[in-house]
């Protein structure tokens, strides 16, 4: 039997489209012996798949490794509740995202205790959940490869992802006696820029020497990053001038602080006055806020971002300050978390502000499908929107962009894929199923892997050349 055969690894993505990334990866070397390794255990968030969330297809106390590309709910959402279910291996991650992810699991539990509260819904994890999972934990440096077992079979090696702070390329390299060695690589939410700091390139021989099988994500696989279109700036300065309320709801990590920067900016260049009253409500943002600002510069982020704090700005941290915002007609910009309205202060802001015709409600980033940001962006104007059990006039105007969006569009996917000299294989993930099997053909056209596939219901047999087997239907059922 051949090396095709006998030493392989079997991809499978356990999420169907962006939320809820878990990529189980089942090693088969040519001893026999088996090795089950997952990248990322998130959350799902889109409504068709949140019974997702209470069950794993597989055993978990039969995953040897988990391995997280960054810090973001639908990465890291469910990693307790896979301890809780009996995983007791290690949890690797980069040393930023180690500090990062703290805070988020606990602040999981206090989402899983407001639905639990308002709802009922069972909670999948507890704060000693969290205590357990934080003991896990093992965070790594870029660039520095390990190896994940005694053997030295399996090595790890964290790149570079300017997503977010801590976000990273993760580069799997799979060995055995007399064999070529197996190169996966897993984009995770990939983005070649961030604002705070310099992303480093893959390395030259990563992309030039061996070849390599990319699971690639797609978010926004359907558009060029040309069809962006940058209009925040515009939309908050017309807001302003026009004396109206604005409100952003943002997301507690990454969208935040660009939101703020971005705002700090245009008060030094005089698009809008220093005088404009700047609020931000978020808990789990403020310490975000604090790790990014702090003097250890734990994230590793450029001196100069690092003062992203615009003027005149306040930090709400009660109720009563919060009803006296929104009760006064005065100009200002109120930031708030969740970034998609369904959570936090965001509830109490937007159908407050939804009902002020003198309002702008600006959306900075993704909207799932039942969320409430989706609700109301969507709504006609003047139409009556469902919101937390009343019923709020739209008056306000609606505004949306993508443009602060840390995912890579199409064509920088596109030039991501052609640095690598002997790409063999492309395993499309992480987008709606449309914009998969759409990305899917421009690799195929302006690429030209040996093979390109989308992951999803199917597995697929990867070996030292790319793909290697004709693909299996697992319907989410465990692995053997």
């Amino acid at each position: 039997m051949g090396e095709k055969t006998k030493f392989y690894v079997d991809v499978s993505s356990l999420h169907k489209e962006v939320t809820g990334s878990c990529i189980l990866n089942t090693v088969r070397f040519p001893d026999g012996s088996k090795k089950m390794i997952l990248v990322d255990c998130g959350m799902f968030q889109e409504k068709d798949y949140v019974e997702l969330n209470k069950s794993f297809p597989f055993i978990p106390s039969n995953i040897d490794h988990l391995i997280i590309t960054h810090n973001h709910m639908d990465h890291i959402g469910r990693i307790p509740f896979l301890v809780k279910k009996g995983y007791q291996g290690k949890i690797h991650m980069t040393k930023a995202t180690q500090v990062l992810i703290k805070p988020a699991l606990y602040d999981g539990v206090k989402v899983f205790q407001s639905r639990y509260d308002s709802f009922n819904e069972p909670m999948l994890y507890t704060t000693d959940d969290v205590d357990s999972t934080i003991k896990l934990i093992e965070g790594h440096e870029y660039e520095k490869g390990i190896f994940l077992d005694t053997e030295e079979r399996i090595k790890l090696t964290f790149f570079m992802n300017g997503h977010l702070p801590g976000a990273a390329i993760v580069l799997l390299q799979l060995y055995y006696p007399g064999y070529k060695k197996i190169n996966l690589l897993f984009t995770g939410d990939y983005s070649s820029k961030n604002s705070f700091f310099d992303v480093n390139s893959l390395p030259k021989e990563i992309c030039d020497d061996e070849p390599i099988t990319v699971i690639c994500e797609s978010t926004y696989g359907d558009m060029n990053s040309s069809e962006i279109k940058e209009v925040f700036v515009n939309n908050i300065k017309e807001a302003v001038d026009a004396k109206k309320q604005i409100v952003c709801p943002v997301f507690s990590l990454g969208r935040t602080q660009e939101v703020m920067l971005k705002i700090k900016q245009m008060q030094d260049e005089g698009l809008i006055s220093k005088s404009v009253p700047i609020y931000y409500q978020g808990p789990l943002g403020c310490k975000y806020n604090l790790l990014y600002e702090s003097t250890e510069n734990v994230l590793g982020l450029n001196e100069n971002a690092r003062n992203f704090y615009p003027a005149n700005l306040t930090i709400v941290t009660n109720k009563q300050k919060e009803h006296s915002i929104i009760a006064k007609n005065d100009c200002k910009i109120v930031l708030c978390s969740s970034g998609m309205g369904t959570y936090g202060p965001s509830r109490t802001y937007l159908p407050a502000f939804l009902s002020k015709s003198n309002a702008l409600i600006h959306f900075t980033g993704y909207l799932s499908e039942d969320s409430m940001g989706r609700a109301i962006y969507e709504a006609e104007p003047g139409s009556v929107c469902q919101l937390l059990g009343q019923e709020v006039k739209k008056r306000a105007q609606v505004e949306y962009t993508s443009e602060f969006s840390s995912h890579a569009k199409a064509d920088e996917l596109i030039t991501f894929l052609k640095r690598f000299k002997h790409l063999k294989c492309v395993l499309i993930n992480h987008g709606e199923e449309s914009t998969k099997h759409e990305f899917s053909k421009r690799v195929v056209n302006e690429i030209e892997p040996k093979f390109t596939a989308v992951l999803g219901e199917y597995l697929y047999r990867i070996g030292p050349y790319g793909f290697a087997n004709k693909s299996y239907n697992t319907k989410y059922q465990p692995v053997k």
